[in-house]
């Protein structure tokens, strides 16, 4: 099971993307799989022109960019991926979707293969148990933007084998990562510890305390942080800060983890950050 060769890549959005990134600059055969052709292949599009631009600030050599390019392909069949040695699925943070999604892989892709979620707090025992090989079910949990980010959580799930820890962690490891193992628990470590850190930013500010822009600057200046809690909040996404609050708060019922009024509210609105433009910053500028 350590010797995975080609990865496939459930999810064309930017955390898709990003893995499809990382997994071909470290030489694995990469498959995107999307629900439509179209969204699949302009994800490549999109990765040829991220590319192009690192080529253009000298962070890589053009022969490089053509080679990474060569080993990413994009599909909009489940049954594209049967020969893939690691799946990991990067689609929403839905848990019945998620299952969903792993019992039809499981029709489909070689037995010997390495189930793995991107999530960033659901359980992922939950996934292995609609599968017939939940000891080769985990999680590895990049970080957006995956190819920046050196931090990879690779999550122990009760039923996962010593093996497929080892191979997820080798993986991670090839891609240039710092991977650190985690036992299936809602929020892992970085979530855990962050959520009610940016939950009670919100609250801040919807007490009046202090302003959306002035809190960031004082959390930029007074710890050091590289971004303020609601350009990062902004950043990761209204809707996915909001699910991943709710699962914190399904699993441990901490008032640290219920989400402040103003988050739900600004979610309802379509309010949800860089993706749709504004969230509590204005982006459509």
């Amino acid at each position: 099971m350590s010797d995975i060769k080609s990865v496939g890549i459930l999810g064309s959005g930017i955390m898709g993307s990003g893995l499809a990134e990382v997994a071909a600059k470290a030489g694995y055969t990469v498959i995107v799989r999307s629900r439509t052709q179209a969204t699949a292949d302009a994800m490549v599009a999109s990765l040829g022109k991220s590319l192009a631009k690192q080529v253009e600030r000298g962070k890589l050599a053009e022969e490089e960019r053509t080679a990474i390019l060569g080993r990413v392909s994009a599909t909009d069949s489940l049954g594209a991926l049967s020969g893939c040695d690691l799946i990991i699925e990067s689609v929403v943070e839905d848990l019945a979707i998620k299952k969903a999604l792993f019992a039809e892989l499981e029709q489909v892709v070689q037995p010997n293969a390495i189930f793995a979620t991107n999530t960033s707090t659901l359980a992922v025992v939950e996934l292995a148990m609609v599968t017939k090989r939940p000891d080769k079910v985990c999680g590895i949990h990049f970080f957006n933007p995956a190819p920046a980010m050196k931090l990879v959580e690779i999550i122990r799930p009760l039923t996962a084998s010593d093996d497929t820890i080892a191979a997820a962690t080798a993986f991670a490891v090839a891609c240039g990562k710092d991977a650190v193992e985690v036992k299936d628990q809602a929020g892992f470590i970085v979530n855990a510890l962050l959520f009610p850190y940016l939950n009670n930013a919100v609250r801040l500010a919807e007490s009046g305390t202090a302003s959306v822009a002035d809190i960031d600057t004082a959390m930029k200046g007074g710890c050091n942080f590289p971004m303020g809690p609601f350009a990062l909040l902004d950043l990761v996404g209204l809707d996915t800060s909001l699910a991943i609050l709710d699962a914190l708060y399904a699993e441990f019922s901490d008032p640290n983890y219920a989400a402040v009024p103003l988050l739900r509210r600004m979610v309802a609105a379509g309010l949800l950050g860089r993706k749709s433009g504004r969230g509590f910053f204005d982006y459509a500028r």
